[in-house]
């Protein structure tokens, strides 16, 4: 028997709820330091922090990559702890793109994104096929069907891999620096496909060091460092106006 998913009231439009959370890695680092957070349906937020600050660490955090030691996290009513039904469920609700493109060298783009919508949903090829080539065509690559990862440019497989995280119909996106591996020239049409799922309404926590990006498309901007909040504010007063010496300094010196 399938265990019960448990759910809890959300606040009203918060499909996030991040409550306190700490996580302390082997040999004490601390990588996340009482952290609390809320993002709406819709949002975008942006994370912005140094190398090591635990950006990173928190987008694992919320789709159960990483255990909290302590605290709690909540994804659309369903509280992420020990129930593995409640796992599973958020691990349909919340999908991922990584720096690196994680993508299957010996599967074509295909086969890459037919294969969880076959493992997870039950499509069969079929539909697994039809649904994948209007992802491809979302993406931009309608014509890369047949190729093999190798074949294609960074990013180009960075488009498949957001192709295959949008398969299973998320409701939340988590980007981890996902242009940070690109040449300069394939950054733009990344970001122009995460520029088109928030205009599109997709919820979205972007982990970022494209503070243009940062600019033109989130709602609200984080800055983290050394594993704690340090501010948090609406884009353009976060870029305008920030309050903390730690983020002019910050911004400064990328900006």
């Amino acid at each position: 028997m399938t265990a019960e998913v448990k759910q809890t009231p959300p606040r009203e439009a918060a499909v996030v709820q991040v409550r306190d959370i700490s996580k302390t890695f082997a040999g004490g680092v601390l990588a996340l330091d009482h952290i609390s957070l809320e993002v709406d349906k819709g949002e975008v937020l942006v994370i912005i922090g140094p190398s090591g600050s635990g950006k990173s660490t928190l987008l694992r955090c919320l789709n159960g990559l990483e255990a909290i030691d302590s605290g709690s996290i909540v994804i659309n009513g369903i509280p992420l702890d020990k129930n593995e039904a409640n796992r599973l469920a958020i691990r349909r609700e919340v999908g991922m793109v990584f720096q690196s493109f994680n993508l299957f060298p010996h599967l074509s783009v295909l086969e890459n994104i037919n294969l969880a919508q076959q493992l997870v949903q039950k499509k069969s090829l079929a539909e697994a096929t039809a649904a994948t080539q209007t992802l491809l065509a979302k993406v931009g690559i309608p014509d890369k069907a047949g190729r093999l990862p190798d074949e294609l440019s960074g990013g180009q497989q960075q488009r498949v891999a957001i192709a295959r995280a949008l398969a299973l119909k998320p409701k939340i996106m988590l980007f981890d620096e996902a242009t940070s591996a690109l040449d300069p020239e394939m950054i733009g049409e990344v970001l122009d496909v995460m520029r088109n799922l928030a205009a599109e309404g997709m919820t979205m926590l972007v982990v970022t060091h494209e503070m243009g990006f940062a600019r033109e498309v989130s709602d609200r901007v984080l800055f983290m460092e050394e594993g704690r909040l340090v501010e948090e504010a609406p884009s353009d007063l976060f870029f305008s106006q920030p309050r903390e010496t730690r983020t002019r300094e910050f911004l400064s010196q990328i900006l």
